[in-house]
């Protein structure tokens, strides 16, 4: 499985340790910034950067990351195509790819820890889509909203 990462300043050591925790795993990773913690950058260049690697197919999943993962969340689902759920915990990111079919993680490098971070992309990796069904309906309506609706 392929997976993306990107960050700001404020979720690039948390990236950074998710980045190199998936590889270990085996997992085959590509980092589309930032590169320092210590120049401040804007989430929105990062969350879109990952979003349209997912969206053009060069990566199953992406995760992210930037101070509370709320902006780069928000920036990441202005992108055609991207469900990107902001999880705080590990069932959130199960629901996330059962029932909602996400395919971008979000999560806030100054929120939660390393190990409890780990946990949650253990869980969201883990996972798959409930197919059909009530799920699968709701996930097409979302698929056929435009961007400002």
């Amino acid at each position: 499985m392929n997976l993306v990462f990107g960050s700001d300043h404020a979720g690039y050591d948390l990236k950074q340790h998710l980045l190199q925790y998936a590889q270990s795993k085996g997992y085959t990773c590509l980092d589309v910034g930032t590169e320092t913690a210590a120049d401040a950058c804007s989430y929105v260049d990062y969350g879109v950067k990952a979003a349209q690697v997912v969206h053009k197919g060069e990566a199953d999943l992406g995760i992210i990351a930037c101070g509370t993962g709320i902006g780069i969340s928000i920036a990441a689902n202005k992108s055609p195509g991207i469900r990107c759920a902001l999880c705080t915990n590990e069932y959130m990111a199960r629901m996330a790819r059962q029932h909602n079919n996400a395919n971008m993680l979000a999560l806030g490098g100054r929120v939660i820890g390393f190990r409890l971070a780990e946990s949650i992309l253990d869980a969201f990796l883990a996972q798959s889509f409930e197919t059909g069904g009530r799920h699968q309906k709701r996930v097409d309506e979302l698929n056929r909203l435009q961007p400002g609706d």
